[in-house]
């Protein structure tokens, strides 16, 4: 497929979700009005005695309940396109197995419901942000984004944080059901020495890669802006015009905080940036805010909501200083010529890393980035995929030992920043052996392992929830068996 068609039904499929969440209320009438069967055409104000025939015109319907939560064909066909614009193929008839899909789904959120599974603000903007900078790097820049759905960034983060909220506590979920499945030496041994040749995984290429990064510089005029801005949102809560929370809505850039009205759940000391940490912990009244601060992420102004024990709970406005082009192209200017002088043997990747890099997660590592996977391991190699897109771009076609040009990229703090890397190390993607990746081997068979879990966890709670189908749903071939009762 095309990436421009790629790209379109992506949107297709955002626009969709988009949709539905700002009708909700209305979803939620529907859902009431239906008795299972029926639908609502036309008049969605008003609940149809008889079931509409011609499904052409049907608006939307409820096609299963799961529990208490009704499924909508609605929710089936926003899946259908998230699947085509990704890639997915479903095993079976996709009529059956997506509303199935979305059954299971429904199961896990129940439970973490039941187990009292959380998931907070910034897990879930984290994700959310990662979701958006892939679409700006598909699409080429943040402008691009906003013109082409007529919304901005910040619109899109709210209309998107419902369900990204709900992937992740599934994904919670599924961690704790299967937190206790290990597998020994042995059933890695014997799982290997039983697979066919042809079976045996394929490990993919792998590479370690060192960075230097430089921070744009932004003019004291663009900065000046930034705090006059900040100065006249604390005129107007002092003077009684608005409050602090109204204001932390609609021009707060911290996108985990903004929609709560810039407020932070309690958090300690140790959490936060240092210079922001500073300041909120010296506040004491709860009424005045504070002096202007700068982090790391831009420029605040804090507000106290409450101190318990060596926590505090504050509220916060985050306003970032717009980087012009000008020191964009002058960043990678500088960059080039460093460059230049490591290729030329003036000095080492990793001398110039310790003296002129500005990025504190590898400066102190001699440039060379760490890779933390979901299990918490740590190293220093990534999977084409695990790095970021701008420096999978580069790192692709370069040969160990090379330094590569110089780009522009958006770093884990959501800035624009401009940087080198050096290709250390590529392991060629090759069919895994018991000696050499014995751990990849180990991962394979853990994740059959927690697959069966699951799959046997899902199949135990359908037996105990009670489920309603359409009856042309009713001849599926399903995945889980015992949902027809």
């Amino acid at each position: 497929m095309k990436i421009e068609n790629k790209i379109a039904l992506a949107f297709v499929a955002l626009m969709f979700i988009m949709g539905m969440s700002a009708n909700t209320n209305r979803a939620s009438r529907l859902a009431k009005a239906y008795v299972m069967g029926d639908s609502v055409s036309g008049d969605t104000n008003q609940v149809k005695d008889e079931p509409v025939l011609n499904e052409g015109s049907v608006v939307d319907e409820v096609i299963w309940v799961v529990g208490d939560e009704p499924i909508l064909k609605s929710d089936v066909e926003v899946t259908r396109l998230q699947g085509e614009a990704e890639g997915i193929k479903y095993a079976g008839d996709p009529d059956c197995s997506i509303p199935e899909q979305i059954a299971v789904q429904k199961l896990f959120l129940h439970q973490a419901a039941i187990d009292s599974i959380e998931v907070s603000e910034s897990e879930v903007m984290a994700g959310i942000d990662e979701q958006i900078n892939y679409w700006i790097n598909m699409i080429g820049s943040r402008e691009k984004l906003e013109e082409y759905r007529k919304q901005s960034v910040t619109q899109m983060r709210q209309q998107m944080h419902d369900d990204f909220k709900n992937r992740q506590l599934i994904q919670k979920m599924k961690e704790k059901l299967v937190k206790d499945i290990k597998v020994s030496p042995a059933q890695v041994r014997r799982y290997f020495n039983n697979l066919p040749a042809d079976s045996i995984p394929f490990v993919p290429t792998e590479v370690e890669v060192e960075i230097l990064t430089q921070q744009p510089r932004i003019p004291m005029e663009e900065i000046n802006r930034v705090k006059d801005e900040l100065r006249e949102y604390t005129d107007r809560v002092n003077k009684g015009e608005t409050t602090f929370s109204t204001l932390a809505r609609l021009y707060s850039e911290d996108p985990g905080s903004a929609r709560m009205g810039g407020e932070m759940d309690y958090v300690g000391r140790g959490m936060l940036d240092p210079a922001f940490a500073n300041v909120a912990f010296n506040l004491t009244d709860p009424k005045k805010i504070s002096k202007i601060v700068e982090s790391e992420f831009g420029y605040h102004i804090i507000q106290l909501i409450d101190k318990r024990g060596d926590k505090i709970k504050v509220r916060h406005i985050l306003r970032k200083p717009v980087v012009p082009q000008e020191s964009i192209d002058k960043a990678i200017l500088r960059l080039d010529s460093i460059g230049d002088d490591i290729r030329s043997g003036k000095f080492t990747f990793e001398s110039a890393v310790s003296v002129l890099s500005d990025d504190k997660d590898t400066k102190n590592n001699r440039g060379l980035m760490a890779n933390t996977s979901q299990a918490g391991v740590r190293t220093s190699k990534f999977q084409m995929k695990e790095l970021p897109t701008e420096i999978a771009r580069m790192v692709d076609t370069m040969k160990v030992g090379e330094v590569s040009r110089s780009f522009q990229m958006i770093n884990s703090r959501g800035k624009t920043t401009c940087a080198l890397v050096k290709l250390v190390s590529r392991v060629e993607g090759h069919r895994a052996t018991i000696t050499e990746d014995f751990q990849v081997m180990q991962d394979v068979v853990l994740a059959k392992e927690r697959e069966k879990t699951l799959h046997d966890w899902v199949v135990s709670k359908i037996k105990s929830t009670y489920v309603r189908m359409n009856d042309r749903y009713k001849d599926c071939k399903f995945e889980y068996q015992g949902w027809v009762k």
